[in-house]
This record gives structure tokens, C-alpha cells and sequence, in this order.
């Protein structure tokens, strides 16, 4: 009881008794959990524990995401988090490439740490003044005049560049209406080309001159080994500086076979060997070079030869050239396109497109010889490259069947021959080697 006076008049005060729970709640055993258990018969302010406890629980494990950005547009995040454990891994770099790295963690809400990898040292410049006065470099000057007296290096002007591209591969083989017979089949090919290019800055000349050869055989169940693939090209251009971005051109393209090629499953009857059937194109006009990786030739003054020589075992007939003849002259106009495409960094495409018209027999029927070959590299040494091969001349013919695959005559039962697009289709993996 509490007792007091007012107005020197006494009075008592009651004394209450307020019973406090002390028995503390009982935690999870759960430590991600924010939740705390309570359990009767003890009773408290559950809702307003329940908020403290998220309020606290959502304060320590709160993050915030940072980006740093390098100039590589490269983003690296780092978490702002008491709790996190977490480094990012970031590299520091100047402008010439050197880098350090550095590692990024955050220990707690507020704070950013920054550590140098392990094993990076820096060192200080010592200042020349550090060194002991007397050390210097004795200089002899009998020595240093003989050294004046030897002439200079004359550098000596390097104009040709030459490479050779080497490959062997496993490809599956595709063919409609190909004049020098072949097959669909799996089929093995080997392709060298050896470039030569001639550039003079005085003269303002330039040259490209290249020869290729292709050469494939597949085994067959039926035909065993036999030739699937077989061209030499050769081709020579020289160029001399017109205006703008236009030289005047000068080029020479022949074409033809190394091996018999025969008109299977007969192969009694030779469709082609070397140098038949063969063609080379001249022609003078403008070579146009948007940029490095594209030309475009225009030649209004051009002669292309087709010929036979053994007009004994093969039909010439089949390449345009008179029955009666083993070579056929055809003046005209030519257009040649050579472009270079590096879709990504692995993938490369090259188109190489050549039109002729003959001025003096239907100028409106225009001979394509279109290829496109698309190399993915895999390796440094292996790349899956795609070759297509595409031909239309009006005057190559080959023998008509109908739909039952029977031979359709003329009224004097000689069979129809018709001029129709080749095409070849060539997909595989290469082995490749540059030198």
C-alpha cells in the first residue's frame, strides 16, 4: 500500500499485482524460417511478434543489384546483401588490352569490396635519381664511327603474295541433270587452290590469278570406285587504276576436265576426259570494287570458245558445238560478281556468279555458271562446308525421258535432247590446311 496527504488529509492507495509471463517463446529449429512458434496456455501480442519478426527477417536477407559495365559492353552484377557470401570475377582493362582482374563482393547491406586476384603484383617506377651517379655507359668513339660509316638497309619491295588452300572431306551428294555424269551417293573429295596476287602502289597495277582443282570419287554397291567430282579452273585478271572505284580489266577463264567421266550405269560411253569438253573466256571492260570483298566485272567486249578435240568418243553435240565441228566461237558480253560474306566470326560465305550472252545467236539466252559455298568452322582445322554448283546454257543439251523413264524421239527416231539447269549439291566435313 502506498500512502499519501493532501490538504493534510491521509490516504491509502491500492496495490495491483500484474503476473508477467516469463517463459520465452519457442524458436524453429529452421533458421531460413522468420517464423517463431507459441504454444498454450501462454498467451501474447502474437500479431505484433509476427511483424517484428518479418520486419527483421526481410532487413537482413533485402538485396539491391548493382551493374557494372565495362567499355567491352560486358554488365556484371553484384548483390548488396548482408547475408551473401557472393564475388563476381571482373576484369580491368586499358586501351591496349592488358587487363587485371579484380574480384567484387559485398560483406554487408552497404557496403562494396573490392579484392586484386591472387598472384598480381604491381610495381613503383623508381626514379632515375635512385641510381648511383657513377653508373653509366662507357662509349668508345672509334666504335661509334665505324658504326656511322655503315650504309643503311635498302628495304627491298615485296609485290607478289601467293597462298595455297588444301582440303579433303566426306560428303553427301546431290545431282539434277548433270552433263558430265554422276550420282547421288557418299562420296570423297579433295580440292587444292594456289593463289597469286600482284599489286604495284607506283604503277597502281594489280593482279589476281588463281587454279583450282577438285577432284571426287564415291564406291558404289552397284558401279564400284568411280569419278563423282572433277574440274580444273584457272583464272587471271590484271587491273589498272580508270577513276573512283573503277579499274580497267583484262581477265582469262578456262575450264575443264582431268579424268573420262562417263554416262552411267553405261560406262562404255565417255561423256568428257581432259580437255573435253574445255571452255575460256576473254574479256576487257570495268572492274567495279564497292569494297574488299566484292568485284564486279563488266566485260562488253568478250570471246568465249567451247571445243572437242575427240570428237571420235564424244558427242560434241552435248556442249552446243555443231556436229560438224569440234570447236564453237561465241562473241559477247560477260558479267562476273566474286564476293566474300563473313556472316559471324565462324561462319563464311562466297559467291561466285558468271553470265555471258552471245551477241550473233539469241543475245537473250544467257548462260549462268553460279557457285556458293558456305564453310562453318568447327576447328582450326576442320570446317562443315556446303558447295552448290549451278549451270544453264542454252546450247548443252541432255537426252528427254518421259515419266516412265523412256526415251522421247523426234518423228525420224532420233532422240529429243533438251537444255536444262544442272545442278550440284556437295555437304560435308572438311579437313582444311592453309600454307
Amino acid at each position: 500500500n502506498i500512502q499519501y496527504f493532501i490538504d493534510n488529509k491521509a490516504f491509502q492507495d491500492t496495490t495491483i499485482y500484474v503476473l508477467v509471463d516469463t517463459i520465452g517463446p519457442i524458436v524453429s529449429n529452421d533458421n531460413s524460417s522468420p517464423f517463431t512458434e507459441y504454444r498454450s496456455p501462454f498467451q501474447i501480442d502474437t500479431l505484433a511478434t509476427a511483424i517484428k519478426i518479418l520486419s527483421s527477417f526481410v532487413q537482413k536477407r533485402d538485396s539491391i543489384k548493382i551493374t557494372i559495365s565495362s567499355e567491352y559492353n560486358r554488365d556484371y552484377d553484384v548483390w548488396l546483401n548482408s547475408q551473401s557470401n557472393m564475388a563476381t570475377r571482373y576484369w580491368l582493362k586499358n586501351d591496349i588490352g592488358d587487363s587485371a582482374t579484380v574480384w567484387i563482393s559485398s560483406p554487408n547491406l552497404n557496403t562494396i569490396n573490392l579484392d586484386l586476384e591472387h598472384g598480381v603484383y604491381f610495381r613503383k617506377h623508381i626514379f632515375q635519381s635512385a641510381y648511383d651517379n657513377e653508373a653509366r655507359i662507357d662509349r668508345s668513339d672509334a666504335l661509334y664511327k665505324n658504326i656511322q660509316k655503315n650504309n643503311n638497309i635498302t628495304l627491298k619491295k615485296k609485290y607478289w603474295k601467293t597462298r595455297t588452300e588444301a582440303s579433303f572431306s566426306l560428303n553427301q551428294t546431290g545431282m539434277t541433270n548433270w552433263v558430265k555424269g554422276g550420282e547421288n551417293s557418299i562420296s570423297a573429295l579433295a580440292e587444292i587452290v594456289a593463289h597469286a596476287d600482284y599489286e604495284n602502289k607506283e604503277t597502281k597495277v594489280t593482279s589476281a590469278n588463281f587454279i583450282r582443282l577438285k577432284y571426287g570419287i564415291l564406291a558404289s554397291k552397284d558401279y564400284g570406285i568411280r569419278k563423282n567430282v572433277d574440274l580444273l579452273e584457272t583464272s587471271s585478271k590484271i587491273n589498272t587504276k580508270a577513276f573512283g572505284k573503277f579499274d580497267l580489266s583484262a581477265y582469262m577463264l578456262f575450264k575443264t576436265t582431268i579424268d573420262k567421266g562417263y554416262k552411267y550405269p553405261n560406262d562404255s560411253t565417255i561423256v568428257s576426259k581432259f580437255l573435253n569438253p574445255a571452255t575460256m573466256t576473254l574479256g576487257f571492260g570495268l572492274d567495279y570494287k564497292p569494297n574488299k570483298q566484292t568485284s564486279i566485272t563488266l566485260s562488253p567486249l568478250s570471246y568465249k570458245l567451247s571445243f572437242v578435240t575427240d570428237t571420235a568418243l564424244i558427242d560434241q553435240t552435248s556442249y552446243g558445238i555443231d556436229k560438224d565441228k569440234k570447236s564453237k566461237h561465241e562473241p559477247g558480253f560477260s558479267f562476273l560478281l566474286n564476293n566474300t560474306t563473313q556472316i559471324s566470326k565462324q561462319i563464311k560465305m562466297v559467291n561466285t556468279l558468271q553470265l555471258f550472252t552471245n551477241y550473233e545467236n539469241k543475245p537473250q539466252n544467257i548462260d549462268i555458271d553460279w557457285e556458293l559455298t558456305i564453310t562453318a568452322k568447327i576447328n582450326w582445322f576442320t570446317d562443315l562446308k556446303l558447295n552448290t554448283h549451278l549451270i544453264f546454257d542454252d546450247d548443252t543439251k541432255t537426252l528427254e525421258f518421259d515419266k516412265h523413264d523412256k526415251p522421247v524421239t523426234w518423228p525420224d527416231g532420233t532422240q529429243k535432247k533438251n537444255a536444262r539447269v544442272q545442278f550440284k549439291e556437295i555437304i560435308g566435313f572438311t579437313l582444311a590446311f592453309t600454307f
